[in-house]
């Protein structure tokens, strides 16, 4: 850096007036109850669609192998995301939609914790894996499975408050 600070770089919490990454001191951040939930959803085929819904793919139960997954990798954001804080997380969840019309398989994650700093990459971390693993566990059969529409629906928490998004539509399962 030459020393002149972009004015963009002072909106992002990440960089320091020098331009150097660096990880948010969240140290003096009142502690709150914060929850997160995020979507996605896995395209499949309609013959893949059945497989799944009979618990006839070749690697088996693939809904609660995803739900494990997606549990593990909320646990392990931190690890994966360079400058997001460890959570001690207090309650992760992953749940499915089956749209068969449609062969999706909707995957709503929840993360909640109570801290300093926010956890929709938890929630995030927790659908994307989820995904993937639905991925892995239907390769055998179909090779063209489309990933979609992964984004964060709802949190709250902290400083900023409530973000819902605008078109937010939840599982109905949702405990809000």
């Amino acid at each position: 850096m030459n020393g002149q600070e972009r004015p963009e770089q002072a909106m992002l919490s990440h960089v320091d007036r020098d331009g150097n990454l660096c990880m948010v001191d969240v140290g003096g951040k009142d502690e709150t109850d914060r929850r997160a939930l995020a979507r996605t959803e896995v395209l499949l085929s309609e013959t893949t669609m059945r497989l799944l819904q009979e618990q006839a793919l070749p690697k088996g139960d693939v809904l609660s192998v995803a739900k494990v997954a997606g549990i593990l990798a909320a646990k392990r954001t931190h690890e994966l995301i360079p400058l997001c804080h460890p959570l001690m997380l207090s309650y992760v969840d992953v749940r499915f939609s089956i749209e068969p019309e449609r062969n999706a398989v909707v995957i709503f994650a929840e993360a909640r914790t109570s801290g300093r700093t926010g956890l929709e990459m938890e929630a995030l971390m927790a659908a994307q894996v989820a995904a993937l693993t639905i991925y892995d566990m239907c390769k055998a059969v179909q090779k063209d499975i489309v990933i979609a529409d992964c984004r964060l629906l709802r949190k709250s928490g902290g400083k900023s408050g409530l973000y819902e998004a605008p078109d937010m539509v939840s599982h109905p399962d949702d405990q809000g």
